[in-house]
């Protein structure tokens, strides 16, 4: 019987970030990483939605969990985002991930009906990644019917992991982790604005974008049994949630600010399309921004 793979904590999913030229700057990257690291974060997701995944070449997403496995190693996991809408983009992708030499992999695939999604998956499995991760993502709706994630967490051994991204999550991280007797390791997502709920629900991992120091003390507080003070230092982010997490390209033109004004990367910018972030946009932002910066340094006293 499959145990508990043991990913706790918090996973940073990287914001590509670009130079002038519009090309990938690994040294800011890199950079990421490395704060990443020091602030105690359990694993990197690369390239997934916050990285502009669906603007990147195929060189271009090889070239970027690369450079995130040689800063890392083996220390925490580097889970290699294998998303494409074509099976056979994906396969070719995976096979480069591994490789690389990278153990983990997320698998995020097109829901058209649950014999399309079984196929897609077991033919992505016969390539023997280590550990698969799969998304769960629906926007509005409930996500992959239970049967479906249940029967496929007991035909692969591989797969150890869930990322539930549906809109409300709560209920279904429970539902998940009781169907599999609590063995199937469950991440949120997008709805770290519902963090300590999920926290409370046994949630076992969070992927948030930035804010490195701050998700990790608010996670490690609340392990420890200090669930008080975790609950007070999330609500003091929870008007930039609110701010950053009102849409994708909201988010990622936010937190690549954030990384600009942390002098982690050497632009904000993106890649078009993406929806615009004007100047009252801006505004808002440098608040919140320096919220971060002053509860970050605090945290980094300590």
């Amino acid at each position: 019987m499959k145990q508990l793979y043991p990913l706790k904590g918090i996973v940073t999913v990287l914001n590509t970030p670009f130079t002038k030229n519009a090309t990938i700057d690994f040294t800011a990257l890199q950079n990421n990483v490395k704060e990443a690291l020091r602030a105690g974060v359990a694993g990197f997701l690369v390239p997934a939605m916050a990285s502009e995944v669906y603007k990147l070449t195929t060189t271009e997403r090889i070239k970027m969990v690369e450079t995130v496995l040689e800063i890392a190693g083996d220390r925490i996991p580097v889970i290699a985002g294998a998303g494409e809408t074509d099976l056979t983009k994906t396969q070719k992708l995976l096979k480069e991930y591994i490789q690389l030499g990278c153990k983990h992999v997320l698998f995020q695939i097109p829901f058209q009906n649950e014999n399309q999604f079984r196929n897609h998956f077991m033919k992505l499995a016969d390539l023997q990644p280590e550990v698969i991760m799969l998304q769960d993502w629906d926007a509005s709706g409930y996500g992959l019917p239970d049967e479906l994630i249940l029967d496929l967490f007991e035909t692969v051994e591989a797969f150890r992991c869930l990322k539930v991204e549906t809109v409300p999550a709560g209920v279904k991280y429970s539902r998940i982790l009781e169907l599999t007797n609590g063995r199937l390791n469950v991440s949120g997502g997008w709805a770290v604005s519902q963090m300590i709920e999920g926290l409370q629900r046994g949630v076992h991992a969070f992927m948030p974008t930035g804010m490195h120091y701050i998700y990790t003390a608010i996670y490690r507080l609340f392990e420890s049994g200090n669930q008080q003070d975790a609950e007070k230092l999330f609500q003091q982010i929870l008007p930039i949630l609110a701010f950053s997490n009102q849409h994708l390209d909201i988010s990622i033109h936010f937190f690549k600010r954030l990384l600009f004004k942390q002098e982690i990367y050497s632009t904000d910018l993106s890649r078009n399309p993406i929806l615009p972030f004007d100047q009252l946009h801006q505004q808002i932002a440098d608040k919140h921004i320096a919220k971060i910066i002053q509860l970050e340094n605090g945290l980094k006293n300590l």
